[in-house]
């Protein structure tokens, strides 16, 4: 890529500036520039919504690799994005071109007339302005944040709705009950609707089923309808009077498993007479998606580790839940070869550092906290000293390369290193070299 400022960069600065709030949950400004627009929402492929706190995006790049093992194409809406804008919008199976995401968000602006507007709300109705002019077969949509007043809760009743694993997380905006968080990722339930609902604690279960019986959703509960584990290395899933015996999952992670079943339930949910048993089991053994427990070996960073005779391990998980599957991993690996799992964390200042260092502490030996380019990136120095309260032993460090530095610092065995929390740290030890840039 060139240094020069493409012509969709401006664009997306612009948009930015169209709101005072980052975040404002509501549905009223998106509506009437789809109008606009055409109503481009009301022209897409057969729709699978998926909402939840954690695994939402796992969940998809599985099902996504099911759908295209099967033989559909398929588009994909995702956010946040790693390194590239164009990482949020794949269209019939390829990331969005810099043309036609510049065509698109020109049209978009050009019809909103400058009006306020949230950034997500604008480029929401971009892709599904882009979604509608492009054929496909399917169309993959996460929530960006909640469910009910999410700007991608303007289409009308998907084929299926999924509710991945509800927990803690922006509790500025979705406050501190868990039923009452339940209840905003239950928003994408519609009357008539089928949705596909993964293990819940039990406050979150209930405000789920509460709200599809209020609006006549039909739903097929973890533990009731369906259930997946893992045995004998494998993935076992028990649906509709059937028992599968599927690959263990390609991402990894003991997690994993659960995002694997969830998304294969979903997959054929969908009642295409192409995704069989052999389409979930080749997507569920090729799935791929970066910087949730990714491998790095390419860029700067790698070769570092490399150096030293350390691995190397990326993972957006930015609250406590995420952090306790991080954690079953991290003593995975230390119970593999014995070597200790050092963590390099960053976390926006608005996270529950606290829950985080908490789960993490029991699993990693030591901490190095880092900085990273976002307005409300923590001071690794405060991180550190709540990284220290929680029971670990935590250094600071500017940014990710010295941060790493750190890690690897020292006479002790070469450790597995962790880079982990925000995505905006993860985007940022992706974009140092165009190889390990998402595709």
């Amino acid at each position: 890529m060139s240094d020069h400022l493409r012509a969709h960069d401006a664009a997306l600065a612009r948009l930015q500036a169209l709101h005072p709030k980052a975040i404002d949950l509501s549905l009223g400004r998106l509506e009437g520039l789809l109008a606009k627009l055409g109503d481009p929402h009301l022209r897409l492929p057969p729709t699978v919504h998926v909402a939840g706190t954690n695994g939402k995006g796992s969940t998809i790049a599985v099902l996504r690799a099911i759908a295209e093992a099967a033989g559909l194409s398929v588009h994909v809406f995702t956010s946040p994005h790693l390194v590239r804008f164009a990482e949020r919008i794949r269209l019939a199976g390829t990331l969005i071109s810099d043309e036609a995401l510049t065509d698109v968000l020109a049209r978009t602006e050009a019809a909103n007339a400058g009006e306020p507007i949230t950034f997500f709300e604008i480029t929401a109705a971009a892709a599904f302005l882009a979604f509608a002019e492009t054929p496909a077969d399917l169309l993959l949509l996460e929530v960006g944040l909640g469910g009910r007043f999410d700007a991608t809760n303007v289409i009308p009743t998907p084929q299926v709705a999924v509710i991945a694993p509800v927990d803690y997380d922006h509790r500025e905006f979705l406050g501190d009950d868990l039923a009452g968080i339940a209840r905003e990722k239950a928003g994408i339930l519609k009357a008539g609707g089928l949705g596909v609902v993964a293990h819940q604690q039990d406050a979150a279960r209930e405000a789920i089923e509460a709200h599809a019986q209020a609006v006549g959703a039909t739903l097929l509960m973890a533990g009731q309808d369906w259930d997946g584990w893992a045995e004998a290395g494998r993935l076992a899933l028990s649906f509709g009077g059937r028992f599968l015996d599927l690959p263990s999952p390609a991402l990894p992670g003991a997690h994993q498993i659960a995002n694997a079943a969830l998304a294969a339930v979903a997959a054929l949910s969908l009642g295409d007479v192409r995704i069989d048993d052999e389409a979930v089991a080749r997507g569920i053994a090729s799935a791929t998606w970066p910087a949730r427990l990714q491998r790095l070996t390419a860029g700067p960073l790698a070769a570092m580790a490399s150096a030293r005779g350390a691995d190397l391990w990326l993972d957006g998980g930015h609250n406590p839940h995420a952090a306790r599957a991080l954690a079953d991993f991290a003593r995975s690996l230390t119970a593999r070869d014995g070597r200790a799992v050092t963590a390099i964390v960053g976390l926006l200042a608005t996270k529950d550092a606290k829950g985080v260092f908490e789960a993490l502490a029991p699993a990693v030996s030591k901490v190095v906290c880092v900085g990273f380019d976002a307005a409300a990136a923590a001071d690794p120095e405060t991180l550190a000293q709540a990284a220290r309260e929680a029971g670990c032993e935590a250094r600071a460090a500017r940014d990710v390369t010295m941060g790493l530095a750190v890690a690897l610092g020292g006479a002790d065995p070469a450790p597995h290193v962790v880079i982990c929390g925000s995505l905006y740290l993860a985007g940022e030890a992706l974009a140092l070299d165009e190889a390990t840039w998402p595709r």
